[in-house]
């Protein structure tokens, strides 16, 4: 598709040579512009590389080892299974068959009282503004208020995933941890643990015992014991020892059920081996959590770090998890397996590929746009240093950047039902931002619907519509269904990605990044494959787009079918469409100008306007508008091309 730049090509000579040089590559740009990622200091630095013993040639964990490719991540072969001596494998395998901790660690004193051994000291910090609603009354949860009295805890009352993830996960201890002193922030903790407690008798009954709630619930506690541990009230202090404890033995026995989701099953073994390490007699249950837990990160986490869930959510949640691990081993002055340490560095990086020039994450598989300020603490309380991933082959989401334009492009299958957390028909999507604004995104948000955004929007927002793509008779690439799945559709999604064309820098320089990507969602019922073609100009001047239906087999149909192009734009993004209904002026809100202009010489496709939504971090929807490029085009097939001009 070099064809794409043959109007433009001499014109990125002329800017060039006006201008500064181009860099080489993207890594060139990546390093002159870090604002997408952790600033990497000059000289040396300790990237991300495999682990080993150092007699394969790999440097030992904790060397510096030598710069990967800018493309490349760990692998999982990387990851090795703890290593034990024989009995401690016998204390694993014995306590897997049953055998209680206490008789496997001291089989001949009575079983000790149970206690939090440590107090764990976590880098991971809550959001001050809603600890403060908890300490004036009620949970604050993507914006809504919810008063703690009116809350009905009883686990058969189901509050909605965003929901039962704060209260039942106990996820809101953070935010109230780091809204005040300690002696301020007890009180409100009792009150809250003493309410769950009572409606939620009984152990392994209703919604709150999901085990991914139950393995939030339970790390939480041990993590903050300090909040609900603490108080004046020895009654709930005893009661609630008696609770971690069943709570515990609950998820030995359940975490591996063969229903629990990926995440799921981190969150649960996660938890186990937190108990493992902060509760008295709790070596066999540690041993047998860590090779529960790297099972689980196997199976979730793919070659090049990313969930296969494809969820930045579930993303920051899995590296949440280990962070907080992590500080348990800490606590207790006991050295953590290497393979976690190499599992926080695989998740690191496939999220600095969503981050946007304002820092903040895309809006992809339902999520709003992560604040910027919630990436940086994640990232930088795990410690890990490293750029953005430019090409993804699992995590799915490619990265195009020349100048200050980022191109984020959703170039994979959805992912597969046992993983799908929220998911969306969003195969060949793709966003775009200028620096700090936003010029192209998609709605976003569907999996925070039920606070600021109403319920029964959110199949709305999980649709193709709902995604800058384009969509042929108002139908998905891939059935929506309830609950957050995913039925038939995209399957089989081809990518390629190339430099094209020779930049001013002179050899080893090129004049653009292009990525084609194919998906065969509407092969079955249409007949049609769409190919979409984006090529991103070095300095990040132009973005050049091509949209292509072909037919899928040899016998096409007869006939005409229609189809929109959409765009949805940015927040505070103006729209001026041209006379001739076939370009647009978008001013940015910091002034910056981008004309958008159809290409080709097809009349009966035409440029609207039209409203749309964007969903924020904080999960509250923002009005904005849309362009749609919008037609009938033959069942044999059709070319569809645009482009993205900056004009200042």
């Amino acid at each position: 598709m070099d064809s794409l730049f043959r109007d433009t090509e001499g014109e990125a000579r002329d800017e060039a040579g006006v201008n500064a040089p181009a860099p080489s590559s993207e890594t060139e740009m990546d390093e002159r512009q870090p604002s997408l990622a952790i600033p990497l200091p000059d000289g040396d630095e300790r990237l991300i590389a495999p682990a080993g013993n150092g007699s394969d040639g790999a440097p030992k964990y904790g060397e510096t080892p030598a710069p990967l490719a800018a493309d490349r991540a760990l692998a999982l072969t990387d990851v090795i299974a703890p290593r034990a001596s024989p009995g401690e494998a016998m204390l694993r395998f014995a306590y897997r068959l049953g055998v209680p901790g206490h008789a496997l660690s001291a089989p001949f004193r009575r079983p000790r009282k149970t206690r939090v051994l440590a107090t764990v000291d976590s880098p991971l910090k809550g959001d001050r503004s809603s600890g403060i609603a908890l300490r004036a009354g009620h949970f604050l949860i993507n914006g809504a208020k919810l008063p703690i009295a009116r809350v009905e805890f009883d686990s058969s009352n189901r509050l909605g995933p965003v929901f039962d993830q704060l209260v039942h996960g106990f996820g809101w201890l953070r935010d109230l941890a780091c809204s005040a002193p300690r002696e301020d922030c007890v009180p409100v903790a009792e009150r809250i643990t003493r309410a769950w407690l009572n409606s939620c008798p009984s152990t392994g009954k209703g919604r709150a015992w999901d085990v991914e709630l139950t393995g939030q619930r339970l790390l939480a506690w041990l993590v903050h014991a300090p909040l609900v541990l603490a108080g004046d009230d020895p009654k709930l202090k005893a009661r609630l020892l008696s609770v971690i404890e069943d709570t515990a033995r609950w998820l030995d026995r359940n975490v591996s059920n063969s229903g629990v989701s990926g995440l799921g099953q981190l969150a649960g073994w996660s938890a186990i081996t937190a108990a493992g390490l902060l509760l008295p007699e709790g070596r066999p249950r540690r041993l047998y959590g860590e090779a529960g837990l790297i099972r689980a990160l196997g199976d979730l986490v793919a070659e090049d770090g990313g969930v296969l869930s494809r969820c930045p959510d579930a993303q920051m949640l899995s590296l949440a998890l280990l962070i907080d691990l992590d500080a348990c081993y800490e606590a207790v002055n006991i050295e953590p397996p290497q393979a976690f340490g190499v599992m926080r560095e695989l998740l690191v990086p496939p999220l600095l590929t969503l981050r946007h020039g304002d820092g903040a994450l895309g809006n992809w598989q339902g999520n709003g746009a992560i604040s910027a300020d919630r990436v940086s603490a994640l990232i930088a309380a795990s410690g890990i240093r490293a750029r953005p991933l430019k090409d993804v082959e699992h995590w799915g989401y490619q990265r195009l950047r020349g100048g200050q334009t980022v191109v984020q492009f959703d170039a994979a299958p959805p992912p597969r039902a046992r993983h799908t957390r929220c998911g969306c028909a969003s195969t060949l999507a793709f966003e775009m931002s200028d620096g700090p604004q936003r010029l192209v995104v998609n709605c976003g948000g569907s999996a925070l619907a039920g606070g600021q955004i109403p319920a029964r929007i959110r199949q709305g927002l999980r649709a193709t519509a709902a995604h800058s793509t384009l969509v042929l008779n108002d139908a998905n690439s891939t059935a929506v269904k309830l609950h957050g799945k995913l039925g038939k559709g995209a399957e089989l999604v081809e990518v390629e990605r190339r430099l094209i064309g020779e930049g001013s820098s002179g050899k080893g320089s090129h004049a653009a990044t292009l990525i084609e990507a194919s998906h065969d969602g509407y092969a079955a019922r249409f007949g049609l494959t769409h190919r979409r073609t984006l090529a991103l100009r070095s300095d990040g001047t132009e973005l050049s787009g091509q949209d292509v239906l072909l037919p899928a087999s040899r016998k096409t149909k007869r006939g005409k079918i229609s189809f929109a192009i959409r765009f949805h734009l940015g927040r505070g993004v103006e729209v001026h469409l041209s006379d001739d209904k076939r370009g647009a002026s978008l001013l940015l809100p910091d002034g910056g100008l981008w004309q958008f202009r159809m290409r080709g010489d097809d009349e009966t496709a035409t440029l609207n306007c039209e409203d749309s939504l964007w969903v924020d971090g904080a999960g509250a929807p923002h009005a904005t508008e849309q362009l749609v490029i919008e037609g009938m085009t033959s069942r044999s097939g059709g070319e569809f091309s645009w482009l993205l001009k900056k004009m200042g």
